[in-house]
C-alpha cells in the first residue's frame, strides 16, 4: 500500500526529488477499498469452502481442471492458470492427491512432462461444492451490484486483466 496521499481528492501532488507519482485521497480510497475488498472477499469464500475440506486454492484447481479438455492440464500450464509457482502448485496437488482429488499422469512423449488430472471423486466434489461457492460468490459479490455497476466494473476491470496477462505472457 502507499503510504502517501495528497488532502485534495482529485490533484495529484507536485512530484518530489524523485518525481514519485503519489496517489490523491481519492485514487487511494479506491486503491484500498480494491484491496480490502479481494482480501475479505477471498477470506470469506475461502471460510464457506472448508465445510467441504477445500481450500480456495483447491477449488480453483479444481475449476479449471474441470474446464480443461479430459479434465486434464500440463502441470505447467495449471500453474500459470492459477498463478502460482511450479513449487507450490506440485505442493497443493501432492495434498490434493492425497485426498483423490487429481491423479499425475506422465505426458506422451515428455518423460519430464506431467498433467494434473481431474479424478471421478475430483469431477463429483467438483459437482457437489459448486453451487455452495457461487451461491456464496453472488451472495457475496455479485449480487451487490445492480446490472448497470456490473457493467461498469467488468468495463473497468477488463483492461486491467488483459494489461497483466500481457506482463505475464499470457494474452
Amino acid at each position: 500500500m502507499d503510504a502517501h496521499t495528497t488532502d485534495t481528492a482529485d490533484t495529484p501532488p507536485a512530484p518530489s526529488e524523485q518525481e514519485t507519482p503519489w496517489l490523491t485521497a481519492r485514487e487511494q480510497r479506491m486503491w484500498r477499498a480494491h484491496l480490502e475488498v479481494a482480501k475479505l472477499l477471498d477470506y470469506q469464500l475461502g471460510r464457506e469452502l472448508q465445510p467441504h475440506n477445500l481450500a480456495i486454492n483447491d477449488y480453483e484447481i479444481l475449476v479449471v481442471l474441470s474446464e480443461a479438455p479430459d479434465h486434464r492440464m500440463r502441470m505447467t500450464d495449471l500453474a500459470t492458470a492459477t498463478l502460482q509457482s511450479k513449487s507450490r502448485l506440485s505442493h497443493q496437488i501432492t495434498r490434493m492427491e492425497n485426498a483423490g482429488l487429481v491423479l499425475r499422469q506422465e505426458c506422451p512423449g515428455d518423460r519430464r512432462g506431467l498433467y494434473a488430472h481431474l479424478t471421478e471423486q475430483g469431477w463429483e466434489t467438483m459437482q457437489r461444492v459448486a453451487p455452495d461457492h457461487v451461491r456464496s460468490v453472488r451472495a457475496h459479490f455479485i449480487d451487490r451490484f445492480t446490472p448497470e455497476q456490473l457493467d461498469a466494473m467488468y468495463t473497468a476491470l477488463a483492461p486491467i486483466a488483459d494489461h497483466l496477462r500481457s506482463l505475464r505472457g499470457r494474452s
